[in-house]
C-alpha cells in the first residue's frame, strides 16, 4: 500500500458516513422541507394543527403504498391496487348503505374481495406465466368495470358512523386512528421484510428468482403470496378511504396510484437503501405530501401536484436502480478482491 493511501480505517469511516447519508437523506430533506416552507409561510405552515392534519389524511395513501411494497418486494407489479381499494370501498357502501349489513361483515366481505382479486392475480402470474404488469392492468380494468356496474356509476354514501368513528372521529394528540392504523402497519411491515425468514425470501425472490430457485425456495408460492397479501392491503386501504369519507365512488383509487408507486420508489432509496422498505415508503408519503402542502399554501396552481408526483416516481426509480448498481459492485468488488 501506498503511503498516500488512505488506511483501512479512514477507508471504513468514509463508507460509514456515505451509508448513513444514504439511510437517511431522504429524512433530511423532509426536514429541509419543512424548515423552506416554514421559512416562506411561517404564519401557517408550522402550526400544529396542519401538521395533525397532514399526517391523519395520508394513512389511506401510506397502506396502498406498502400494498405495492410487497408487491414490489417479490419482484411484481401492481397495477391493480388502487381499483382493488375502489371496489372494497364500494363493497364497504353498497353492504352498510343499500343491504343493511353491518359494517363489521362489510369490512370483511370487502378483505375478501381484495384477497379474490389477489388471488386471480397471482394465478394469472404464476401459473400462466403472464407479466405481471399485463395481468394487473387487465384485472385492474376489469375490476373498475365491476365498480361502476354494482354501484350504476353513482357515489354511495351513508356509510355508518361506526366506521367514520373509528378512522377520523376519535384522535390521540390530534392525530386520527387512520394514522395510528398506519403506524401499527409501518411496523408490522417493518419487522416482517426486516427481521422474518418470509421477509428475506421475499427480497431473494424479487432480486432473482433463478437463484432463489437453485436456493431451494418456493418462488411460486411466494410471488402467489405477495400479490394476494398486496391486494388485501390495498382493500384495508379502501376500507380506511370508506371510514375518512364516510362514502364510496367509482374514482376513488384514480387519485392514489401515482403517489404509491412514487412514495414506494423514493422510499427504497432510504433508510434501507436499494430495499423496498416500509420506513423508508412511510417518509416519502409524508415528505412528498409536506412538498405539495407547502406548493399549496403558497398559492401554486394544482397542477403542481401531478408534477410534483410525477417528478418523484422518476427520480425513485433512477436512484434505485443506481442504488442496486452500486451495491452489485461493491459485491463484485468483495468477491474479487479487486
Amino acid at each position: 500500500m501506498r503511503a498516500s493511501d488512505p488506511s483501512p480505517h479512514e477507508v471504513g469511516a468514509t463508507m460509514t458516513a456515505r451509508s448513513l447519508f444514504d439511510r437517511y437523506a431522504l429524512l433530511l430533506a423532509w426536514a429541509a422541507t419543512i424548515a423552506l416552507f416554514g421559512a416562506l409561510e411561517p404564519g401557517t405552515f408550522l402550526r400544529v394543527a396542519d401538521f395533525t392534519s397532514m399526517f391523519s389524511s395520508q394513512s389511506v395513501l401510506v397502506v396502498l403504498t406498502y400494498s405495492l411494497v410487497v408487491s414490489l418486494t417479490a419482484g411484481e407489479y401492481d397495477l391493480s391496487a388502487a381499483p382493488v381499494l375502489t371496489l372494497a370501498a364500494m363493497v364497504v357502501a353498497i353492504l352498510n348503505t343499500q343491504l343493511g349489513i353491518g359494517v363489521g361483515w362489510a369490512i370483511l366481505a370487502a378483505l375478501a374481495a381484495g384477497l379474490v382479486v389477489g388471488m386471480l392475480n397471482g394465478l394469472l402470474v404464476v401459473a400462466v406465466g403472464i407479466d405481471s404488469i399485463i395481468v394487473t392492468l387487465g384485472t385492474g380494468t376489469l375490476v373498475s368495470g365491476v365498480v361502476l356496474w354494482i354501484s350504476g356509476s353513482q357515489m354511495v354514501a351513508g356509510i355508518s358512523q361506526t366506521l367514520v368513528n373509528w378512522v377520523i372521529v376519535p384522535r390521540v394528540f390530534g392525530l386520527s386512528f387512520g394514522f395510528l392504523y398506519a403506524v401499527g402497519l409501518t411496523l408490522l411491515l417493518w419487522y416482517v421484510l426486516d427481521y422474518t425468514p418470509l421477509g428475506l425470501k421475499l427480497l431473494f425472490v424479487g432480486r432473482g428468482r433463478r437463484v432463489a430457485r437453485l436456493a431451494g425456495l418456493d418462488v411460486p408460492r411466494l410471488r402467489f403470496g405477495a400479490l394476494a397479501a398486496g391486494a388485501v392491503l390495498a382493500a384495508f386501504a379502501g376500507v380506511l378511504y370508506a371510514g375518512t369519507s364516510g362514502s364510496a365512488d367509482p374514482s376513488s383509487g384514480d387519485s392514489f396510484m401515482l403517489p404509491a408507486f412514487a412514495a414506494a420508489f423514493l422510499g427504497s432509496t432510504a433508510v434501507r437503501p436499494g430495499r423496498f422498505n416500509a420506513w423508508g415508503s412511510f417518509t416519502a408519503v409524508y415528505f412528498l405530501v409536506t412538498g405539495i402542502t407547502g406548493l399549496s399554501l403558497m398559492g401554486i396552481q394544482i397542477f403542481i401536484q401531478d408534477l410534483f408526483y410525477g417528478g418523484a416516481l422518476i427520480v425513485g426509480v433512477t436512484l434505485s436502480l443506481l442504488v442496486r448498481r452500486r451495491e452489485q459492485r461493491e459485491r463484485d468488488v468483495a468477491e474479487t478482491g479487486e
